[in-house]
């Protein structure tokens, strides 16, 4: 399938029967290496970042996919329904369908964690696939994040609830609350990465702001140590928040994937 740039997405069908979503992607042509971009939880491929990147794509003629996970932004599908295992399914029919040759996968928070399951998957898979990984950037990664920031730091009643209900809401300083489901927690758990190495075959750059209220500085220690210590750049930026969208993050976010681009 070819993806153009638009106007508007273009929509993609991921799942089966009851379970079929579609999935809306926005695709600028150009040349290799490309950049793939994947968004944090509740967030979407109109944010500042992903702006940014599919900008500088255009200056430099090079290839950029942005999309959507289900029940996010412009895809269909409910918020509510979302698992990792959803959204991993997603962004893997999204990296086959729209990329071709190398990529630079640029992942944001929750995206960091989609990042580095993609990237595991196609190292487990081989050569399929029109589309390789030439790199990962990942901003304020979240790696297991449903069980390390969320689950062990909810209080008890908040436990209780998501127990006997199957859901909570979850106050949030970027908007209304948010659903935190039985069923992302518990699947979540089928896609931990923090308790053992974790082996990508490629290079990784890690930026990490210090004072991140979402994402704790440590916790992108504690993925570095994770990853094999040959080519990976852990910076941490001392006065960044977690969102990491002033211009000068956004300068060092596209150092970052020129850097890949380039090696």
């Amino acid at each position: 399938m070819s993806i153009t740039v638009s106007s508007g997405p273009t929509f993609i069908d991921v799942g089966q029967g009851g379970d079929l979503r579609r999935i809306a992607v926005r695709g600028r042509e150009g040349a290799a290496p490309g950049l793939f971009w994947m968004s944090g939880f509740k967030s979407d491929m109109q944010g500042g970042k992903a702006l940014a990147l599919d900008a500088w794509a255009a200056e430099h003629g090079r290839a950029c996919v942005r999309f959507d996970y289900s029940g996010h932004g412009e895809s269909g599908g409910a918020f509510v329904d979302g698992t990792i295992g959803r959204w991993l399914e997603d962004s893997l029919a999204v990296f086959d369908a729209a990329c071709q040759g190398p990529q630079v996968v640029i992942g944001s928070s929750m995206g960091g964690w989609m990042a580095l399951l993609l990237a595991r998957a196609l190292a487990r898979r081989g050569t399929v696939g029109r589309a390789t990984l030439k790199g990962l950037v990942l901003i304020a990664p979240a790696p297991d994040f449903t069980e390390e920031l969320m689950w062990k730091g909810f209080s008890p009643e908040a436990r209780e609830q998501i127990e006997t209900t199957g859901v909570w809401m979850r106050p949030s300083e970027y908007g209304e609350p948010y659903p935190i489901t039985r069923q992302l927690i518990e699947e979540g758990r089928n896609h931990l990465l923090l308790g053992g190495a974790i082996d990508l075959g490629c290079p990784v750059r890690i930026l990490q702001g210090r004072q991140d209220p979402d994402v704790p500085w440590r916790h992108a220690f504690r993925l570095a140590e994770r990853l094999p210590s040959d080519d990976v750049v852990l910076t941490v930026i001392p006065d960044g928040d977690h969102r990491l969208s002033r211009p000068q993050d956004l300068a060092r976010i596209i150092a970052a994937v020129s850097e890949l681009s380039e090696a």
